[in-house]
């Protein structure tokens, strides 16, 4: 019962009707289950703000990361991008494209430079330290803020 209980999965069922199992989890020594609904919590409600809002997730999870999870501010941002490699965005995107909310050719050039873009501040940011890299990070959101309600 416990390998049953402690087995997450997540399958695909492909057109031809064959189920393909992408990503197996066992849960370690000790994690408990709330850990992972939590998980899940954090990222149904970043996929909501995203798709309400149009918003990256690393404004809700990178925080959330850091200040729930405990991990160091690396940790959050690989984390963070880790998670994007799927393609998280594409049924927000399909409904605003439904409508005719999306610009195909401002998202094909926008994702071509965030492609190789990501790669380099990737590596920019494993030169400096994790406190100086969360002050960065910090600083933007704020004046991010501040320009969104002052101007």
């Amino acid at each position: 019962m416990s390998f049953v209980k402690g087995l997450l999965a997540l399958i695909v069922i492909l057109p031809d009707g064959r189920r393909v199992g992408i990503l197996t989890f066992y849960p370690r020594e000790g994690e408990e289950i709330m850990e992972i609904v939590l998980f899940v919590f954090l990222g149904i409600l970043t996929g909501v703000f995203s798709g309400f809002l149009g918003i990256g997730g690393g404004l809700i999870l990178i925080p959330a990361f850091v200040f729930l999870l405990g991990m160091t501010q690396h940790q959050a941002q690989g984390t963070s991008l880790a998670i994007m490699i799927p393609p998280i965005g594409l049924l927000a995107a399909l409904k605003y494209y439904s409508v005719g909310n999306v610009n195909l050719k401002v998202a094909i050039f926008v994702c071509l430079g965030f492609f190789f873009g990501g790669y380099l501040g990737a590596s920019l940011a494993q030169t400096i330290s994790d406190v100086f890299l969360r002050k960065i990070f910090a600083i933007f959101l704020l004046f991010v803020s501040l320009r969104m309600l002052l101007f």
